[in-house]
């Protein structure tokens, strides 16, 4: 059986990775999957991200844009392309990373399952881990991938069943979607064969200005549904800090200290967003040093 794929790439002033990744996604390896299309939703674009994917829509059929006028946020873009999506499986892809060639057919071929119902990809960073904050980006996607083998956790590039039509305002799309799919009775699994690459942030400020709006809008998905992410249970991530907790080296051990301090402190921010500031953070500010791949 051969799946069919819609691809979404929600995206806002992308021009420097938008061609490699549309280059990425049309030459994919497999025989289990067939992409129909891939839709650029350019979100308030003032740079060549619509333009560069219109260039490349005249090379493949598949490849077309939406482009709107101002930028309403990821979601907002999310459901411009789910009114338009036209397969049984939708890929959603962040346009600040690129897959590895053979990663739509890792998250496609659990879908052959009927019960379930979303996969999530193996984020990989490619920041340089002698840095601290490249550490810092190392570290956080080897706990994301841990504690995913225990329990999914989806996010960067995830495949779902094209089941709903909208997903309501919020910082954490791909944790909504997981609540969205849980909630019809599906199950969520994870692809560790499913790399796709990615840039953490390289400034401290960066790195603050996205986790606090991560846990903000966990915290408001938590209390609109019930539904807690499993990044978000000690359960799930002590094991997963035990496991790459750092045993020899001096160095490594403040910088993974200094990066367990960092988190909290985000985490902190986005219960005060949440709470007294009552920001929701639907239209993020973006964090800049994570676009350059």
């Amino acid at each position: 059986m051969t799946i069919s794929v819609s691809v979404c790439v929600p995206a806002y002033n992308e021009e420097d990775n938008i061609a490699n990744l549309l280059f990425s996604l049309t030459n994919q390896i497999g025989g289990n999957f067939k992409i129909n299309q891939i839709v650029v939703v350019s979100s308030g674009s003032t740079d060549r991200t619509a333009d560069i994917s219109d260039d490349l829509s005249r090379k493949d059929s598949r490849i077309c844009v939406i482009k709107q006028d101002k930028r309403e946020g990821k979601v907002s873009a999310i459901n411009e392309f789910l009114r338009v999506a036209s397969s049984d499986i939708i890929i959603l892809e962040s346009a600040d990373t690129i897959p590895g060639k053979h990663t739509i057919e890792q998250l496609c071929l659990p879908l052959k399952n009927p019960r379930i119902g979303m996969v999530g990809a193996h984020p990989i960073p490619t920041n340089n881990e002698n840095s601290f904050m490249g550490y810092v980006s190392h570290l956080e996607w080897a706990l994301h991938h841990r504690i995913a083998m225990r329990s999914p956790k989806c996010g960067e590039l995830v495949a779902f069943r094209n089941v709903f039509r909208k997903i309501p305002n919020t910082a954490v799309d791909e944790a909504w979607i997981e609540y969205a799919i849980s909630s019809r009775n599906y199950q969520i699994l994870y692809a560790p064969e499913a790399i796709v690459y990615n840039r953490g942030p390289e400034t401290i400020s960066d790195f603050v200005k996205q986790r606090r709006r991560i846990a903000c809008g966990h915290l408001d998905l938590k209390r609109r549904t019930r539904f807690n992410v499993s990044s978000s249970t000690l359960f799930t991530v002590l094991p997963a800090i035990l496991e790459v907790l750092p045993k020899k080296k001096p160095k490594e051990f403040v910088f993974f200290a200094s990066a367990l301090v960092l988190e909290a402190f985000s985490r902190l921010l986005g219960y005060f967003d949440y709470y007294v500031k009552k920001d929701r953070h639907t239209v993020w500010e973006v964090s800049k040093s994570t676009k350059s791949l």
